[in-house]
């Protein structure tokens, strides 16, 4: 056993050596644009991205969905196209990223706040995976097994993590799964489009109870959740490769595709979760072969969740082995996913928005404007301490989210809002007007932009 060991970890450290979280070797930077975006047009999609979409109907009709897909779109690529020039640029995953702006110690929280999401979206992906595995396992071979299939995908993840980025787009992505998921992808499209009644589903009128920009922020929410990973693998990009392109078309093209899909299947009497969506597909002629196809797709969703929460780990603690904590990290993800209730996936996005929206506008001042996009090792590896000035315009940011789109922990946007009643006083709420993204986004980076930055200021290195 130990020989088998010692030969898999002599062979990752030749095919995809570990560069912990200092800058990637330019020998070593081996992506083009193409490859980011098969990466992350790969990334975007998934079952989880049509169950988001299916939370837009009926409350929408279908023409708003489409229009709030493509808004939403079009917004949430952009912080994610920027966070992945940044990694092209500085060569560094995206906590480390935050280090210039926040300092180290300053860093720690937000890679705190990532690691939470990563191990909750990994648990989400698993568990949705096992399900759905099991829902076409249970139609091909009559087996209902839902442990056993949550187990294998874990394993799956998990090794595909232990890879790396380069190995699994190189060897996996590109010689074979986005063949796979594009093939089930269209096969999936065109049975909806064939099995519904698209001129009945466009003149039906919405029911309400969802703003418009309440569901454009649904859809930002999505590649905003991929933002605290851009980085971590747009480092591996080649100077000058475009990976901000790439990253950009790659995501958003998957992202307005299945949320598109998921809209559609929802209004086609498919539930608004993974396991109404899974027996839809399943449904459909071929459908359980299909449905496990795209299961191919899924498992690289949780390898980047998997492999990035190492890496903002090793942010906080840089001597932590990264292949151990991908095996710790994936099997704490399988516990969870054991007893996951996801009853309020709506909220747990829309958290995710409240945390990362307001940060990127304070990352974005500070690396666009005032570094000029450029910050430097010595920028990133000497900023001790914490940048308190910065954390000002960040808690601002998420405040207005929180106020614009009430779904705040423990309700207490609501319990504000029954204070301000009490007294006479009016509440505002901005989310059916401009919605929660915007106006968290231009609080943080313009305060970001007032305040004093502080010790350390800004200086651009050529």
């Amino acid at each position: 056993m130990a020989t088998v060991i010692d030969r898999v970890e002599q062979v990752l450290e030749r095919e995809a050596p570990v560069f912990g979280i200092r800058p990637v070797p330019p020998e070593h930077r081996r992506f083009s644009g193409l490859d980011l975006g098969v990466l992350w047009g790969d990334l975007s999609v998934g079952l989880l991205v049509m169950v988001t979409g299916a939370l837009l109907v009926p409350a929408l009709g279908l023409p708003q969905a489409l229009l709030a897909i493509l808004v939403g779109t079009l917004i949430g690529c952009v912080p994610l196209a920027v966070v992945a020039a940044a990694g092209e640029r500085e060569g560094v995953p995206t906590m480390v990223l935050f280090r210039a702006v926040l300092g180290e110690r300053g860093s720690y929280l937000p890679s705190a706040l990532n690691l939470l999401q990563l191990v909750g979206w990994t648990a989400v992906e698993l568990w949705a995976m096992g399900r759905v595995a099991n829902v076409a396992a249970s139609r091909l071979f009559g087996l209902d097994a839902p442990v056993l299939w949550l187990a294998v995908v874990a394993v799956v993840c998990t090794g595909l993590a232990l890879g790396g980025p380069v190995l699994v787009v190189r060897r996996w992505l590109e010689r074979f799964g986005i063949y796979v998921l594009i093939g089930s992808a269209v096969w999936i499209s065109v049975s909806a489009v064939r099995g519904a009644d698209l001129g009945a589903l466009w003149r039906a009128p919405g029911q309400g109870g969802m703003p418009f920009w309440l569901a454009v922020d649904l859809v930002v929410v999505m590649p905003v959740s991929w933002l605290p990973l851009a980085a971590d693998y747009t480092r591996f990009a080649r100077p000058g490769a475009g990976a901000a392109v790439g990253t950009y078309v790659g995501y958003a093209i998957g992202n307005a595709w299945f949320y598109a899909l998921g809209a559609l299947l929802a209004l086609a009497g498919a539930g608004a979760d993974a396991i109404g969506i899974g027996q839809a597909i399943v449904a459909m002629a071929g459908g359980a072969v299909v449905l496990l196809a795209l299961l191919v797709g899924e498992s690289d969703n949780a390898f980047a969740d998997i492999y990035s929460a190492a890496v903002s780990t090793q942010n906080v603690a840089p001597r932590l082995p990264q292949r151990w904590l991908v095996l710790a990290l994936g099997a704490v993800s399988f516990l969870l996913a054991l007893v996951l209730d996801v009853a309020r996936y709506e909220l747990f996005l829309l958290l995710i928005g409240s945390v990362f929206v307001p940060l990127f506008g304070v990352f974005a001042a500070d690396w666009l404007v005032r570094a000029r996009g450029r910050y430097g090792p010595e920028r990133l590896f000497a900023e001790a301490g914490t940048r308190w000035s910065a954390l000002v315009p960040w808690l601002v940011g998420f405040v207005l989210y929180h106020w614009s789109v009430p779904t705040g922990p423990a309700g207490w946007v609501e319990a504000v809002r029954g204070a301000f009643t009490s007294l006479g006083l009016p509440f505002p709420l901005l989310g059916s007007a401009l919605g929660a993204s915007l106006p968290s986004f231009a609080a943080a980076f313009g305060l970001a932009l007032l305040l004093p930055r502080g010790r350390g200021a800004s200086r651009v290195t050529r």
